[in-house]
C-alpha cells in the first residue's frame, strides 16, 4: 500500500492518536502550543483511500539566518513500528520534512527494546563491577527493537549520541522506569514496591501528610518548590510561564491531560508533582519539594497518591520518565534510580533518537554547533 504525508487537522490527529488507546504526551496536537519556540504541525499517512492510518506531531526550529529548519518528533511517530516495511513509512514522512525546509529529520521512536526488573537493577547499583545499566543482561529482550533498528540504519537513518552516557543528554531519555498497573490490584502494586517505599508511604500517612489535587491558582506554589529542588539539585529551572502553558495547553485539549498534586502538613506544602495522561499512559513529569520536614516522606505520599489515581482511572502504566545509565555511586543521579526502582516498576530502554540528514553538510554542521553548546 502506498502512503502519503501530509498535514492533517489537530482534530483528526487526536481523534487517531486516541483510536489507538495510547501515544506519548510529546504525540499530542496540544504538545505543539507548550513550545512557542518551534513551529508545530499535525501530520497523518493516509492510504489510497484517504484514510489516516499513522500520525505524528512534529515541531520545526528554524535556524538564525537560514531558510531552514531541524524537523523533530519527540517520542514518536505514531505509526505501527513492528509490522515490518519501515521505508514505506519513513520515507513520505521524509519527504515531507524536505518541503517544509528541514536538513535534518529527528525522531525518537517509542519502541522498547529491553527491560530490567527493580530487583535487578538493585543489584546492579550495589555491583561494584556494574558500570553502566546498559551492560547489565536484562531480564527481558524484544527482538522486535533490534530489527527496527536494523530497518532504521539499512534507511539511512543514524542514532543520536547521548553525549556523555547519562542517558539525559540527547532530547529525551532512553532509559526510563516504569510501574505496571495492567491487571493488578491497588494492594498488589503496593506490595511490589520495597520495604522502605512501604515504609515511607505508611509513615507519611501516620504524621498527616494531605495529598490534594491542585488547579492554575497553585502553579506559583508548585514553581516556589520547584526552584528550590533546582537549587539544591543543580540544574536550571524553566520559567514559571512554561508551566501555565502546559496547564493551558494540554487542558485546554483535555482537562484531564494534566493535574497537579500537592503534600500539604501542617499547614505547609512540603512537596508537589505534575502528573500527564495520554489513554491508558500515565507519566509523572515534574516533581518538586522542599528540604524542610523531610522525615514525613512528603514525596513518597505525592507519588503513591498519583500511582492510585492513575490505577483508579484505569492505567495500564505509571511511567516515572527518565533515568541515568550510569551505576557509579558517585553519580548523584544514582539517588534518582534507587528512589525510582523502590517502586518496585521496571527500568526499560527505547531504541533512542535517531537522525535522517536530508542535507548533510547543514546536518554536520547542526551536529557541532550542538556539541559545542
Amino acid at each position: 500500500m502506498t502512503l502519503r504525508v501530509g498535514e492533517i487537522t489537530r482534530e483528526q490527529h487526536l481523534a487517531f492518536v486516541v483510536g489507538q488507546g495510547s501515544a506519548s504526551h510529546m504525540q499530542v496536537p496540544s504538545w505543539g502550543g507548550v513550545k512557542p519556540d518551534w513551529r508545530a504541525e499535525s501530520i497523518g499517512w493516509t492510504g489510497p483511500d484517504g484514510r489516516i492510518v499513522g500520525a505524528g506531531l512534529v515541531l520545526y526550529r528554524p535556524v538564525p539566518r537560514l531558510k531552514r529548519c531541524l524537523a523533530y518528533l519527540p517520542e514518536g511517530p505514531v505509526v505501527p513500528w513492528h509490522e515490518g516495511g519501515l521505508g514505506r513509512w519513513l520515507e513520505p514522512l521524509v519527504a515531507h520534512a524536505r518541503t517544509r525546509g528541514a536538513f535534518t529529520v529527528r525522531m525518537g521512536p517509542p519502541v522498547i527494546g529491553r527491560r530490567w526488573k527493580a530487583r535487578t537493577v538493585k543489584e546492579a547499583i550495589a555491583d561494584p563491577a556494574a558500570v553502566r545499566l546498559r551492560d547489565v543482561p536484562a531480564d527481558t529482550t524484544d527482538p522486535r527493537a533490534a530489527e527496527v533498528e536494523k530497518q532504521l540504519r539499512a534507511l539511512g537513518w543514524r542514532p543520536v549520541s547521548d553525549g556523555d552516557g547519562s542517558g539525559f543528554s540527547a532530547g529525551q531519555p532512553r532509559y526510563v522506569f516504569q510501574v505496571p498497573l495492567a491487571g493488578r490490584s491497588l494492594e498488589e502494586v503496593r506490595e511490589g514496591m520495597n520495604q522502605q517505599w512501604r515504609r515511607n508511604v505508611k509513615k507519611a500517612e501516620k504524621a498527616g501528610v494531605k495529598v490534594v489535587e491542585g488547579d492554575s491558582t497553585d502553579l506559583p506554589v508548585f514553581y516556589e518548590l520547584y526552584r528550590e529542588t533546582a537549587a539544591r539539585d543543580g540544574f536550571i529551572p524553566r520559567p514559571l510561564a512554561y508551566f501555565e502553558r502546559m496547564w493551558r495547553e494540554l487542558r485546554a485539549e483535555d482537562p484531564g491531560r494534566m493535574r497537579l498534586y500537592l503534600a500539604h502538613h501542617d499547614g505547609e506544602v512540603l512537596s508537589a508533582a505534575t502528573m500527564l495522561t495520554v489513554g491508558s499512559h500515565v507519566w509523572y513529569s515534574y516533581g518538586a519539594s522542599t528540604a524542610r520536614r523531610r522525615e514525613v516522606q512528603p514525596s513518597n505520599a505525592v507519588q503513591w497518591r498519583m500511582m492510585s489515581d492513575a490505577h483508579e482511572r484505569g492505567a495500564a502504566v505509571y511511567d516515572l520518565r527518565g533515568i541515568t545509565d550510569t551505576l557509579d555511586e558517585g553519580s548523584h543521579l544514582v539517588g534518582l534510580l534507587r528512589f525510582k526502582a523502590g517502586t518496585g516498576g521496571e527500568a526499560a530502554e527505547y531504541v533512542g533518537e535517531w537522525d535522517f540528514p536530508v542535507n548533510r553538510v547543514l546536518h554536520r554542521a547542526f551536529g557541532l554547533y550542538m556539541a559545542r553548546r
